[in-house]
């Protein structure tokens, strides 16, 4: 099993365990394959995370786009994040562009 395949696998098991409302004792038993220490190791693992994300990988947000987008003469598109709008222009800086929505995400 890889890496990625085993943190999906626990990723699952400690959404139905959260789900569940079982104490930990509780939910491995009903689970065989699981043994508790296992399953402390991986909720401490996880403990900071509100959801489980494999190697702290990107999340997707969701994205709004208003007609308005597409009528300008100028090919403009407008990014909102929250009360911030960005205007993106032909020839932009896609990392300057990347670094400002990261740090825009992280306040809003």
């Amino acid at each position: 099993m890889t890496k990625a395949e085993r943190q999906a696998l626990w990723e699952t098991r400690i959404a139905e365990y959260k789900k569940s409302g079982q104490s930990v004792k509780e939910w491995c038993s009903s689970h065989e394959d699981v043994n508790p220490k296992q399953l402390w190791y991986w909720l401490r693992k996880y403990k900071n995370q509100d959801v489980v994300s494999p190697g702290n990988s990107n999340r997707w947000l969701p994205v709004e786009i208003s007609n308005q987008s597409f009528i300008e003469e100028d090919h403009t598109l407008l990014v909102k994040i929250g009360l911030v709008s960005i205007e993106v222009k032909p020839g932009f800086d896609p990392a300057l562009l990347s670094q400002v929505v990261k740090a825009l995400v992280a306040l809003c």
